[in-house]
C-alpha cells in the first residue's frame, strides 16, 4: 500500500514528508511538501474555515497535515481531535498517513467514518440511547429480512408494499431525522400505512435490540441532542473537528456534526461544490452554503492546482462546470503540459462506439502503456454489455468496478431463469430462482413441502409441484404455485414462433419482473428495470454461431459462457470499466466518456429539473477529471439501449465545451460492393480508405455519407435485402432519417 501511495504521490509532483523531525518545534516536515494554497489552509487560524478543494488538489493531503499542524503547531492532544470521513478504506489510509508524519501512534484520535464514530459512541453509552448493552447491527440485508418480516405481520401484501421499497422509504426518512410520529400522511391511504410499517419496524428492532445503518446516525445525534450534559463533555474534548468530502454529507450527518461543534468548536470541512453527485441518496450539495450561513466568520480556503490532468483537460472541465448555478466558485489549472485537446467521436451506432473504443486502447498497448491504464466509464450500467462484448471479442481482459458483468447481474439472471424454465421444465434451479419472484404468495413451508415431495419421488420441482397443489393442507400457497404453473405454460405458448428479442421482451414484460423493479423507487430499481430492457437489446444483436440449436436455447448458452468468462480481479493488468459515480475519487491515464447524448447523458429522467440537470454536468465534470492524460468524448448517432433503437443529439455537454478545446475524430468511410448483388447485411461499419465502386449500382455500406437529389446529405444507418428489393436507411442532416429503395434513390457517393 506504502509503495502505492508513494507512486501516485510522485504523479501528482510531489513526496510524501518524512517523518517528524526530533525537535517539537519543527514544522518544516508538516509545510515542505505543501503548494501556498495547501499552506495556508494548513495553517489557518484556530475558527471555522471551509477549504474548498478541487478534484485532483490534493484534499486528503491537506486534511492529514491539518490534523498534525493542529498537533505539533497548536497544541492539540490526539485525544482532542475529530476526523470524519466517507469510507473505511479512507479512513485507514488517513490514519495511516498521520502517523507516518508524526513518526508515532494516533491510536487516541477519533478518525473513522461518521457510522464507524457514531457506533463507537453509541456502544459507550448504550444506556442513554436506551439501546442494550449487546444490541446488534443491521447490515443492508438483515435489514430487509426484518422490513419483509415487519410487512408480513401486517398482513399487508408484499406485490403492493415492495420490501425494498418500504426499507427505502424508512432510511430515507431516518437520514432526514424523522421517526414516524413527525410523518403526516394527510388523506393518502399508501402513506399512512408507510408510516404504520414504519412505527412497527421499529419497534421490532426495540425488541429485538437491533440498529440499522440510518439508525446508527439519527440516534447517536439524538444522544447528544437530548443529554446536554453529554454533548457539553464531548463538546470540550472534542474542539477540532475535521470533515472530509463535506459536499456529500446529508441532513442527519450536518445536524450531528453543527450540534458537536457549537458555538466554541473549530470545524475544518474540506469539500467540492463540483463533484457532488450523491443527490439521489441524500448527499446535498447546499450544506457547503448552509456552513457560511452557520459560520459567517468561517475561513474560505480554494485548491485550485491541480497535479492529475492535462491544461486542456482542466480547459475543458472548467467550461462545463462554469454552466452551473450557485457555485462557490473556483477555477482548476496545472503547471503542466497543455496536452492533447480532448478527442471528441461521433460513431454511427454503440458497435462502432465500442470498436473506436478498443480501437484506441490497442493504439495506446501498441505505444507501451497499460491494459489498467485505460478507464470506459458510462451513465448507466445498461451501457456496458456492447463494450464487454467488444473487449472479450478483442481478447483484452477487463474487470467491471464495483459492479458485475452484465450477465452476472441478479436481475439479468432472473430474466433468463424464466427463459430457461420455458426451455426445461426440469430445471430445478431455475424454478427455485422464480418461484416466488415476484412475490406471489408462496411460502416458505409451501416450498419446502415441494423440495421434500421432489426428493422423494425423485422428481424435478416442476413435477413434484402437481402433487403439492392438490394438498388441502395449505389451498394459499397451493393456488399460488399453481397460477405459478399456469404462467410458465402460458409465456411459453405465446412466444412460439416469435423472433428471439421479441420471446425475450414479452417474457421479461408478462411475467412482471419490469414492474417488480419499477415499484423501488430507489436508483438502484430504475438501473434494474434499465438492464433488463437491455437484455432485450443483446437478444436482438444475438448472431448464433451455428444453427444446431433453436434460437432460444443458443442464446441461453451463449448467457451463460459469457457469465462464465471470470473478470480481471483488482490486481490485474486489465481494461477498466465503471460507472461515472463508482469513477469519483480514481484516476487514469486514459478515459473514454462514452455514450454523451441527450437523453442518455444528461439521463432524461433530469432534463426538466434544474437541481438534476446541474447534478448530471457535476458527474460529467467527475468524469472528465478522471483523465490524466487522454480524453476521448463518443457518442452514437443511432442506439439501441435498453431494447429501443433511439436517433440522438450529441449531449449538451458537449456543447458547453469551446470547440477550440476539441479535437473532432471523422471516421474513415470505406465504400463497399452494391448491398444489392453483395448479398450480406452488415452491422458495422468497416474503417479504412475510400475505394473505387461502380457507382451506377449504389456500392453503399453502413457509415457511407450520400446526397439525395431532394433530401440533402445523409448517413447511411442500416442497409437490408437484396437485389432490386435492397433498401438504406438514411439520416438525413436537415430531414432525419428515412427508408429508401436503393434501385430508385439515385444517391450520389461522397
Amino acid at each position: 500500500m506504502a509503495a502505492i501511495e508513494s507512486a501516485g504521490a510522485r504523479r501528482r509532483g510531489v513526496e510524501f514528508a518524512p517523518a517528524m523531525s526530533l525537535d517539537p518545534t519543527d514544522v518544516s516536515p508538516i509545510l515542505a511538501p505543501l503548494n501556498d494554497a495547501q499552506r495556508a489552509a494548513v495553517t489557518a487560524p484556530l475558527g471555522a474555515t471551509l477549504v474548498l478543494a478541487g478534484a485532483g488538489s490534493g484534499k486528503t493531503r491537506v486534511l492529514i497535515h491539518r490534523i498534525a499542524w493542529l498537533i505539533q503547531a497548536e497544541g492539540a492532544t490526539p485525544h482532542g481531535i475529530l476526523a470524519v470521513t466517507f469510507t473505511n478504506k479512507a479512513a485507514a489510509e488517513m490514519r495511516g498517513r498521520v502517523e507516518a508524519l508524526l513518526g508515532s501512534s494516533g491510536g487516541a484520535l477519533w478518525l473513522g467514518t461518521f457510522h464507524g464514530l457514531a457506533h463507537r459512541l453509541l456502544r459507550l453509552h448504550w444506556r442513554e440511547a436506551g439501546l442494550p448493552q449487546s444490541f446488534q447491527i443491521l447490515d443492508s440485508e438483515d435489514q430487509l429480512r426484518l422490513v419483509r418480516k415487519t410487512i408480513r405481520a401486517l398482513e399487508f401484501d408484499e406485490a403492493r408494499f415492495v420490501p425494498r421499497e418500504v426499507q427505502y422509504f424508512i432510511n430515507q426518512h431516518k437520514d432526514e431525522g424523522r421517526r414516524p410520529q413527525h410523518l403526516q400522511a394527510g388523506g393518502d391511504p399508501t402513506e399512512r400505512s408507510l408510516i404504520r410499517l414504519y412505527t412497527e419496524y421499529e419497534q421490532l428492532c426495540a425488541r429485538s435490540g437491533a440498529v440499522d445503518f440510518a439508525e446508527l446516525l439519527l440516534r447517536a445525534f439524538e444522544l447528544w441532542r437530548d443529554n446536554a450534559s453529554l454533548l457539553q463533555h464531548y463538546r470540550n474534548r472534542f474542539r477540532h473537528v475535521l470533515v472530509d468530502e463535506f459536499q456529500d454529507t446529508n441532513a442527519i450527518q450536518y445536524a450531528w456534526v453543527r450540534l458537536l461543534v457549537g458555538a466554541t468548536g473549530c470545524p475544518f470541512v474540506v469539500g467540492d461544490d463540483d463533484q457532488s453527485i450523491y443527490r439521489w441518496r441524500g448527499a446535498r450539495v447546499e450544506n457547503l452554503q448552509k456552513f457560511r450561513s452557520d459560520f459567517p466568520q468561517a475561513q474560505l480556503y480554494k485548491l485550485e492546482q491541480n497535479y492529475r490532468s492535462s491544461a486542456a483537460i482542466l480547459a475543458a472541465a472548467n467550461a462545463l462546470i462554469a454552466n452551473n448555478s450557485a457555485r462557490l466558485g473556483k477555477k482548476l489549472w496545472t503547471s503542466g503540459a497543455l496536452g492533447t485537446p480532448v478527442q471528441l467521436y461521433c460513431a454511427y451506432n454503440e458497435r462502432d462506439e465500442a470498436d473506436f473504443v478498443i480501437g484506441r486502447i490497442q493504439q495506446w498497448l501498441g505505444e507501451g502503456g497499460r491494459r489498467s491504464e485505460c478507464a470506459i466509464l458510462y451513465r448507466s450500467n445498461a451501457q456496458s454489455r456492447v463494450f464487454e462484448e467488444a473487449l472479450i471479442q478483442a481478447r483484452l481482459p477487463y474487470r467491471v468496478y464495483g459492479g458485475l458483468r452484465f450477465f452476472e447481474r441478479s436481475e439479468i439472471k432472473d430474466a433468463l431463469a424464466y427463459l430457461r424454465l420455458i426451455a426445461n421444465h426440469d430445471d430445478d434451479a431455475s424454478f427455485d430462482r422464480i418461484v416466488n419472484l415476484p412475490v406471489r404468495g408462496i411460502g416458505a413451508r409451501t416450498l419446502e413441502a415441494l423440495r421434500e415431495t421432489a426428493r422423494a419421488q425423485g422428481q424435478s420441482l416442476w413435477h413434484a409441484a402437481g402433487a403439492v397443489q392438490a394438498e388441502p393442507s395449505n389451498a394459499r400457497g397451493s393456488a399460488a404455485l399453481h397460477q405459478f404453473l399456469a404462467l410458465i405454460e402460458r409465456l411459453g405458448g405465446e412466444i412460439g414462433g416469435l423472433p428471439l428479442h421479441e420471446q425475450v421482451d414479452h417474457v421479461i414484460s408478462q411475467s412482471g419482473l419490469i414492474e417488480h423493479h419499477r415499484k423501488n423507487k430507489a436508483v438502484r430499481g430504475e438501473a434494474r428495470v434499465e438492464n433488463l430492457e437491455e437484455l432485450v437489446s443483446a437478444a436482438r444483436g444475438y448472431e448464433p454461431e451455428s444453427s444446431e440449436l433453436p434460437p432460444l436455447q443458443s442464446f441461453l448458452a451463449h448467457a451463460v459462457l459469457e457469465s462464465g468468462e471470470t473478470q480481471g480481479s483488482e490486481w490485474e493488468d486489465c481494461v477498466q470499466m465503471m460507472t461515472l459515480h463508482s469513477a469519483k475519487g480514481l484516476e487514469f491515464p486514459v478515459v473514454f466518456l462514452a455514450g454523451m447524448e441527450d437523453g442518455l447523458f444528461p439521463h432524461q429522467r433530469s432534463s426538466n429539473e434544474l437541481a438534476s440537470l446541474e447534478e448530471e454536468r457535476r458527474l460529467c465534470y467527475v468524469g472528465i477529471t478522471r483523465a490524466m492524460r487522454q480524453l476521448y468524448l463518443s457518442y452514437a448517432e443511432q442506439r439501441r439501449l435498453h431494447g429501443v433503437d433511439s436517433y440522438n443529439t450529441a449531449s449538451r455537454f458537449i456543447q458547453e465545451i469551446p470547440p477550440a478545446l476539441l479535437e473532432e475524430l471523422r471516421p474513415r468511410i470505406q465504400l463497399a460492393r452494391p448491398a444489392a448483388t453483395e448479398g450480406t447485411m452488415h452491422h458495422g461499419p468497416r474503417h479504412g480508405r475510400i475505394a473505387e465502386t461502380d457507382s451506377g449500382a449504389g456500392g453503399v455500406r453502413l457509415g457511407t455519407r450520400v446526397r439525395h437529389g431532394k433530401f440533402g446529405e445523409g448517413i447511411v444507418l442500416n442497409v437490408e435485402g437484396q437485389g432490386p428489393h435492397a433498401r438504406v436507411h438514411v439520416n438525413f442532416e436537415q430531414l432525419g432519417a428515412k427508408w429508401l429503395m436503393l434501385s430508385l434513390a439515385r444517391l450520389e457517393l461522397m
